[in-house]
C-alpha cells in the first residue's frame, strides 16, 4: 500500500483486524515494553497505545510483530520489489519476459526521492525531553529510539542520492547526557554512518546528522534493508512504498522526510563520545556501557497527532525476526548470487543472528574425490565472513549440498545433524583467533574482540547418532545431569565458571573421564558444558541460545582426545563447547515481576487486552 503516513498504516491495520488499542494509562518505564513483550509472545496484532503516562504523544508498537502482518502493509508492492531485487541478478530477464515484467519501470519510478516544499512535520517543534520516553529492560541505561531512521551524508559527494538510512540505535537521556541538548549514538564505523563520520572527522568538520521516526513503514523497513554499496536506502523506500520518498532541507540544511512523525536533528562533532548505554540487546543479554558518538541536538519537530513507533529488543525470537524473515522473502537468493559455490545462507534467529551462520556450498574442486577433505566449502566460508553483516558471524556451519540435495538450513535441527553425521573431528575445525566479533557480543575477551571458527563437512556419513543419553556413573566431582539435547549432542551441568585457568583443569578431567566412554561417544561428536542440562535440552532455542551466545571459540572449545598436527587442531572422540556463564559475559535480560503484574490487569475481563493475552 502506498501508506502517505503512519497515521494512513494505522486506520488500514484497525480496519483489516490488525491492531488494537489500549485506552488504559500506561507507563513509559517497563510497563509498555511489557504489555508489547506479552502481546507479541501471543502472536497478537498491533497495538496503538493511547494514554501514555507522561506524555502527550501517542505511540505504536507490534508493527512487523509477523511476516504475514508485514506482507499486508506491503501487499502491493513486494512482488514487484522482489522482480527488482531478481533483475539486478538477472537484468536480461526482462528483456525476454516484457509481459511479465511491465510494471518493473513503474515500480522503479516510484523509487526516485521526491524533493518537495510542503513539509507537515515541521508543523509543530518540541524538545527531547517531551517524547516518550520508552525503557523497556529494568538495567537499561535509559530511554531509547528502538525504531529510529538514521540519515547523514557524505560529506565529499552531499545530496539523497549519496545519503545512508540506517537503523542505529539511540539513547535520548540517562549517564552523562545533557538533558534536552545531547543524544547518544551507537554505530560501528564501518557501517554506512561510520564511513560518513570518518570523513567529516578528517577535515575537523562535525557530521550533520538526521533521525526520523514513523512515517510509511516502507521507510522503517529501508533502514534495515541490507543494500548493495552505492544503492540508496531512500529508493528502495519509494519502491517498497509505492511512493516516493519525499523529501526537504530545512535552513539550518538539515535534511528533512516530509512524511515523518518526528524529526530529530543535530551534529555529531570530531572525536566527541560518551557513554552509552546499558541497552537490553537481541542476542539476549544486555550490551553494556561503552563510549561512543554523541549528538548535539539542534531541533526536535513533529507532525499534527504525530505517532510514535517503537519496539523491543531482547532473547530472539522478537519483532525483528520478522524483519529477517521478509528480507529473506525479498532477497530470496541474492547473497548466494554474490558467491560463487553458495547455495544458501542462514543467520539463525534463535542465536542471536549474529553469533550462527548456516550455509549450503558445492565441492566443485575435485568432484571425483570420494569423502575429500572440504576445499571449495573453505573459500566460500571466507568469501561469507567477509560479506556485509555476515563479517560479524562467530560460528559457520557449512555443508555439501551433493551430499544431501534436500537439506534445508531453515531446519536448523536437521541440518546440524546432517553435519554431526559427517564431520571429521580431527581436520573440519578451522579456528580464525584474535579477531574481531560482534560489539554486542561479550564472550570475547574484550570489546568487539574474540574469535570465529569454521566447521566444513563434507562427504558419506562417518557415524549413526545417538538419540538418548549413555549411562554415565561416577561423573566427576563438579559435573552432574547428562541430557540428550537433539541426536549427537549431550549436555552436562557445570559447577559456576571461576576463571579459565581453574576451568581448563576441570574440563580436562571431565574429558579424560569421556575418553572411558570413547564407544558411546562415536554416536554424540558434541558435548556440552552449560549452567543447567535441563534447561539447554528443554528446547531446541535454549539449545542454540546458550551454545552460541555463551561460547568464544578460541577459548571455549575442547577435545576428548586432543590432536595437534602441524599447527592444526581436532580430536579424536568428540568435541566440548563449555557454553557456562563466564564472569565477563554480560547480564541476561530478565523481566520485572511487579511491571508483569501490572500488565495482568489489562487481561482481565473489560481490559483492553483481554482475550489476547
Amino acid at each position: 500500500m502506498g501508506y502517505k503516513s503512519m497515521q494512513e498504516c494505522i486506520i488500514d491495520l484497525e480496519k483489516n483486524g490488525h491492531l488494537i488499542r489500549i485506552k488504559e494509562e500506561v507507563d513509559p518505564y517497563l510497563e509498555m515494553a511489557a504489555i508489547h513483550l506479552r502481546v507479541f509472545e501471543n502472536n497478537g496484532p498491533a497495538i496503538l497505545f493511547e494514554n501514555i503516562k507522561g506524555c502527550q504523544f501517542q505511540a505504536v508498537s507490534n508493527l512487523f510483530g509477523s511476516v504475514e502482518r508485514s506482507k499486508f502493509m506491503f501487499r502491493d508492492t513486494i512482488s514487484k520489489v522482489e522482480q527488482l531485487i531478481r533483475l539486478k541478478g538477472d537484468p536480461l530477464s526482462a528483456l525476454k519476459n516484457p509481459i511479465k515484467n511491465i510494471s518493473v519501470p513503474f515500480t522503479a519510478l516510484t523509487a526516485l526521492p521526491k524533493k518537495t516544499s510542503k513539509n507537515p512535520v515541521t508543523e509543530f517543534e518540541t524538545s527531547i525531553s517531551k517524547l516518550p520516553q520508552i525503557q523497556c529492560w529494568p538495567m537499561d541505561g535509559g530511554p531509547f529510539v528502538t525504531l529510529p531512521i538514521v540519515y547523514s551524508e557524505d560529506i565529499d559527494k552531499p545530496g539523497v542520492m549519496n545519503s545512508n538510512l540506517g537503523m542505529y540505535r539511540i539513547q535520548l537521556g540517562g549517564n552523562d547526557y545533557i538533558q534536552d541538548k545531547e543524544i547518544g549514538l551507537h554505530y560501528q564505523l564501518h557501517r554506512g554512518i561510520g564511513v560518513h563520520q570518518t570523513k567529516a572527522n578528517e577535515k575537523g568538520q562535525p557530521l550533520k546528522v538526521s533521525i526520523f521516526v514513523g512515517g510509511p513503514p516502507a521507510h522503517t523497513f529501508s533502514a534495515v534493508m541490507p543494500l548493495p554499496e552505492g544503492i540508496s536506502e531512500l529508493t528502495f523506500a519509494g519502491a517498497l512504498g509505492a511512493r516516493r520518498f519525499r523529501y526537504s532541507y530545512d535552513k539550518e540544511g538539515y535534511a528533512i522526510s516530509s512524511e515523518a512523525d518526528f524529526v530529530i536533528t543535530g551534529e555529531v562533532f570530531p572525536n566527541e563520545n560518551k557513554p552509552e548505554g546499558p541497552f537490553g540487546d537481541h542476542l539476549g543479554y544486555y550490551s553494556l556501557k561503552h563510549d561512543f558518538p554523541l549528538m548535539k541536538v539542534k531541533k526536535v519537530y513533529h507532525r499534527k497527532g504525530a505517532i510514535w513507533p517503537f519496539t523491543v529488543v531482547g532473547r530472539p525470537p522478537q519483532e525483528d525476526t520478522s524483519f529477517g524473515a521478509l528480507i529473506h522473502d525479498m532477497t530470496g537468493e541474492a547473497i548466494p548470487q554474490e558467491i560463487p559455490g553458495l547455495h544458501a545462507v542462514h543467520a539463525v534467529d534463535a542465536a542471536g543472528v549474529h553469533p550462527l551462520l548456516f550455509a549450503i556450498g558445492s565441492e566443485r574442486y575435485t568432484p571425483y574425490l570420494k569423502d575429500q577433505a572440504p576445499k571449495e566449502l573453505l573459500t566460500i566460508a571466507n568469501h561469507i565472513l567477509g560479506t556485509g553483516q555476515l563479517s560479524l558471524a562467530k560460528y559457520l556451519f557449512i555443508a555439501n549440498k551433493a551430499d544431501n540435495p534436500l537439506m534445508d538450513i531453515h531446519e536448523e535441527a536437521e541440518f546440524l545433524i546432517g553435519i554431526l553425521e559427517r564431520i571429521d573431528l580431527q581436520r573440519d575445525f578451522h579456528f580464525y583467533t584474535k579477531t574481531s566479533i560482534d560489539t554486542l557480543d561479550y564472550s570475547g575477551d574484550g570489546l568487539n574482540t574474540g574469535s570465529k571458527l569454521v566447521v566444513a563437512a563434507s562427504g558419506d556419513k562417518k557415524r549413526t547418532l545417538g538419540k538418548g543419553c549413555p549411562l554415565f556413573e561416577n561423573i566427576p566431582e563438579d559435573f552432574a545431569s547428562p541430557r540428550s539435547v537433539i541426536p549427537g549432542v549431550l549436555a552436562f551441568s557445570g559447577a559456576s565458571f571461576e576463571s579459565y585457568e581453574i576451568e581448563k583443569r576441570r574440563v580436562r578431567r571431565i574429558a579424560a573421564y569421556l575418553e572411558l566412554y570413547h564407544e558411546e561417544l562415536n554416536q554424540f561428536p558434541l558435548i556440552l558444558i552449560v549452567d543447567d542440562s535441563s534447561f539447554t535440552a528443554k528446547t531446541l532455542n535454549n539449545f542454540l541460545w546458550e551454545t552460541f551466545t555463551k561460547s568464544n571459540p578460541s577459548h571455549d572449545i575442547y577435545g576428548v582426545n586432543e590432536t595437534m598436527e602441524n599447527k592444526h587442531w581436532g580430536a579424536k572422540t568428540a568435541i566440548i563447547i563449555d557454553a557456562r556463564t563466564k564472569p565477563h559475559h554480560a547480564p541476561p535480560l530478565v523481566k520485572d515481576p511487579e511491571v508483569e503484574k501490572s500488565v495482568d490487569r489489562l487481561a482481565e475481563k473489560g481490559g483492553s487486552l483481554y482475550g489476547i493475552i
